[in-house]
């Protein structure tokens, strides 16, 4: 609050060319100096390259005086001749799909958003792109439906209903359903028509923005200033061009990290899947840069956990994720060598209500903690039709060593679940069955001696020695082998220990069909396996009963590796 009045930040944005300049200076009584495209460049080019910031005053609503402090001391009593002013700060933003960053920046600092539509066009890409960081970055939105004095006079009126029908429409799956829409032309006759020809609708427009609120000053001196706060400090001996775009923060707010724990969430219009070590433009404040991604998850018995939006649990254990969980991306498994690779990941559906990810910047970037995270695929075609924004997040954990693999990683609990596959050899007695093809014939099996087995009958059991040199071994079953299982009926097995997914077999021999998957015993140490057991075993199995093992496995500091 400075100066009796209250300040709302609205951001301008939309396509290239839906006149969103043009509405700013329509709407403004001052500007600052990076207004309505002064700078050379954007003059020289014809469009908006930077932020432009204006700003005009209307008398304070009612009810917004009660965040006065004379107000609140007196509510009764009259306003003084200089009554208090609602001034809303235009940020005019560029609608080129290559200056996507710095739109991204400018929503950042908005209250409410005008998305600019030009009514002979419609909803075009940029305007999308601008819709969906409107709802990542703000609560508020009013459409604009500019150019109406390009429509045939006649037919006006049925075409911005028709227009505005078709809003209401692209808005209802959104949070800002029901958002007002207003028809404007901000510069009847276009950029060459004289100043003569006077906007219309603009006084509709600012009665809906005055049911909005928020704090800056324009050309009136102040003493102090706070976030949000937008000003012009006069430095004496200075050149200008040596200062560049920065942070202006109280000591200790801001940190320089190397790289940073996120909650992801997908953007739902982004086509195609978020895959770990993966890398997208990381938009952090008014910062992009390139950044490489590691998904992980809750154990499976978790996802359903409320989410924790404002900090993260270092002692629980997390699931490694191949990519972000999505309904619509949910893999189904087909074949043993796809439960190899998607082992651990979402079934029928059911997706994690949270995920996360480790990003590891290309260079350090310097950001408050809870900051907003935006990921995107900037490099991508923009003459296509498609949303280059990939998923937004918040940043939980800022980690400033630069060797934060060594000295941070190892607190990050993060497992995979590993599955071999092999097959049934015979059944040996009620109580012990021999098993093969899981195992080369190099491999130390007393490592995986004492893992619980479930069968895919029912029973339990433990692998208890080789069985040769061959890579067989064998698995004692404590409570004998049930008649289902020795007359080879088929069985289906959800496993039931901690972390592992689930498995599935029908019988296919005489003999019992087998499928078990072996589990850690609650406490037991997990065991460091050669390199060998973790190759998917190449080419089809065998016909005949088949065992399945999952390993659960530990991921080393570091978990993704140099850039």
């Amino acid at each position: 609050m400075a100066g009796r009045r209250v300040n709302v930040n609205v951001g301008v944005l939309g396509h290239i060319d839906s006149g969103k300049t043009a509405l700013a200076r329509a709407l403004s009584t001052t500007a600052s100096t990076a207004a309505f495209d002064k700078q050379p460049q954007s003059r020289e080019r014809g469009i908006t390259l930077d932020l432009g910031f204006s700003c005009f005053s209307v008398p304070l609503p009612a009810r917004l005086r009660s965040s006065l402090p004379e107000f609140q001391a007196a509510p009764e009593a009259e306003p003084e001749a200089g009554e208090p002013l609602l001034q809303v700060t235009l940020v005019d933003c560029p609608g080129h799909a290559s200056l996507i960053r710095t739109i991204i920046g400018g929503a950042q600092i908005i209250d409410l958003m005008m998305l600019v539509i030009d009514v002979t066009k419609g909803m075009q890409t940029q305007s999308a792109e601008c819709l969906v960081i409107g709802q990542i970055a703000c609560q508020k939105l009013v459409v604009v439906l500019n150019k109406i004095d390009l429509l045939a006079e006649g037919k006006r009126q049925a075409a911005v209903d028709k227009m505005t029908k078709k809003m209401q429409k692209t808005l209802e799956n959104t949070k800002f359903r029901g958002a007002p829409i207003i028809p404007v032309a901000a510069k009847p006759g276009g950029p060459e028509a004289p100043e003569t020809e006077a906007p219309q609708g603009i006084p509709e427009l600012i009665e809906v923005v005055k049911k909005v609120k928020s704090m800056q000053m324009f050309h009136m001196p102040i003493t102090s200033a706070m976030q949000g706060d937008r000003l012009g400090i006069c430095v004496t001996q200075f050149d200008p061009k040596l200062l560049e775009r920065g942070l202006v923060c109280a000591p200790e707010s801001l940190h320089t990290v190397h790289a940073a724990l996120i909650s992801v969430e997908k953007i739902p219009y982004f086509r195609g899947p978020l895959q770990t070590k993966a890398k997208f433009h990381i938009t952090v404040g008014h910062e992009t840069v390139m950044g490489r991604l590691m998904f992980f998850s809750p154990a499976p018995g978790n996802f359903d956990q409320e989410p924790i939006l404002d900090s993260f649990d270092f002692s629980q254990e997390y699931l490694f994720q191949e990519q972000y969980l999505s309904k619509d991306l949910a893999p189904a498994v087909t074949n043993n060598d796809e439960a190899d690779k998607k082992a651990g990941q979402a079934t029928e559906g059911h997706c994690p209500r949270q995920q996360w990810a480790l990003v590891e910047f290309e260079k350090p970037v310097t950001c408050p903690r809870l900051c907003l995270v935006i990921g995107s695929r900037l490099d991508a075609d923009i003459h296509t039709n498609t949303c280059r924004l990939a998923f937004h997040g918040i940043l939980l954990h800022g980690l400033e060593d630069r060797n934060y693999a060594d000295s941070f990683l190892p607190r990050l609990k993060v497992y995979k679940l590993k599955h071999k596959h092999g097959l049934v050899e015979r059944v040996m007695d009620d109580y012990s069955v021999i098993g093969r093809s899981l195992f080369k014939k190099e491999t130390n099996i007393q490592l995986f001696v004492g893992l619980k087995v479930h069968l895919s009958t029912g029973e339990l059991g433990i692998i208890d020695s080789a069985f040769g040199q061959s890579g067989k071994f064998k698995i004692h079953i404590p409570g004998s082998l049930t008649p289902p299982t020795l007359e080879g009926n088929s069985t289906q097995l959800i496993c039931p220990h901690k972390g592992a997914g689930r498995g599935v077999c029908a019988g296919r021999s005489p003999a019992a069909s087998l499928r078990c998957q072996a589990a850690l015993a609650e406490d037991a140490p997990i065991p460091l396996a050669p390199p060998c057991l973790l190759e998917d075993l190449s080419g089809a199995l065998p016909p005949g009963p088949q065992i399945s093992l999952p390993l659960r496995l530990q991921f080393p500091h570091c978990l993704l590796g140099p850039l």
